[in-house]
């Protein structure tokens, strides 16, 4: 009697599992290139293929793409140590201290807060999340690669600024998963004066800890329970992005960045739409 209630056939559920498998990494490839071309992770990007094309539900969506946040991040933090110095990052370190030390707080109450809401309520944060995240690299793409640093030099400025700098990121890399790259960077360049490329590494140093903090509360929680999840999605999701990332960072210069984050924030705003439908459809 038991034997068919609600239950998946096992050759139909190996054959799902099978298909995700290939499905994370043959997407995971062009958004970790697209990523490395603009210098981000891509993880705005996967996220609506997580919740959309590979059929994952937002609560089970952000932790799997947080996950795979920290394998990029680790390995670009590797990829960077083998052929940049790190002495470049010295001057902006009160300001990256500052941003992790906001960030990691609300890393950790952002991940606390997902777990009580619905699955419908964190839809809709996402969606907006996405759209201005979309927004903010349609914006860039017009804005010139560096400015004059907005903030005064003074660390009494810029330490109270890192810091609430640090709390907006951390709530948007536990809210959908990302490392937080798509506002670090920009603020690193815009309020604290830093050129693009240091910027991009002190990015990733932010991220770290950050994207550290949500993985153990979401663990915590039990996101990460269904461990076929994290062979069929996470590991060729990390796979497939950093060999895309690395990929992007080889093509740098073939297409001009401006153009590439205008295109891709228009995508974002069409594809966080798209899914947004689509679940709350199914609801």
């Amino acid at each position: 009697m038991k034997k068919n209630n609600l239950s998946v056939p096992e050759s139909t559920n190996n054959f799902l599992q099978s298909r995700r498998l290939r499905l994370s990494f043959l997407y995971s490839v062009p958004i970790g290139m697209l990523g490395g071309l603009i210098g981000l992770g891509g993880a705005e990007f996967r996220l609506p293929v997580l919740a959309g094309i590979l059929g994952y539900s937002a609560r089970q969506a952000v932790p799997l793409n947080l996950a795979v946040s920290l394998v990029t991040i680790a390995a670009s933090l590797a990829i960077r140590g083998s052929t940049l110095s790190f002495s470049l990052v010295i001057p902006l370190l009160p300001a990256v201290f500052s941003l992790i030390f906001g960030a990691v707080i609300t890393a950790f109450l952002g991940a606390a807060m997902a777990g009580k809401l619905s699955n419908e309520q964190l839809e809709r944060i996402i969606l907006v999340l996405l759209v201005l995240i979309g927004i903010a690299l349609i914006v860039e793409s017009f804005l010139p690669q560096q400015i004059p640093a907005l903030l005064p030099p003074t660390l009494g400025w810029r330490i109270p600024a890192g810091v609430l700098f640090g709390l907006a990121i951390g709530l948007v890399s536990s809210l959908l998963g990302v490392a937080g790259g798509e506002i670090i960077i920009p603020t690193l360049v815009f309020a604290f004066g830093a050129d693009i490329k240091t910027a991009g590494t002190a990015s990733l140093l932010v991220s770290l800890p950050t994207v550290l903090v949500g993985v153990i509360k979401y663990a915590s929680r039990g996101a990460f329970a269904d461990r076929a999840a994290l062979s069929n999605t996470v590991a060729p999701m990390g796979v497939g992005s950093v060999i895309g990332a690395v990929a992007g960072g080889l093509l740098v210069g073939v297409i001009p960045p401006t153009v590439l984050k205008f295109t891709l924030g228009v995508i974002l705003n069409i594809s966080a739409f798209r899914v947004f439908r689509k679940t709350k459809s199914q609801d």
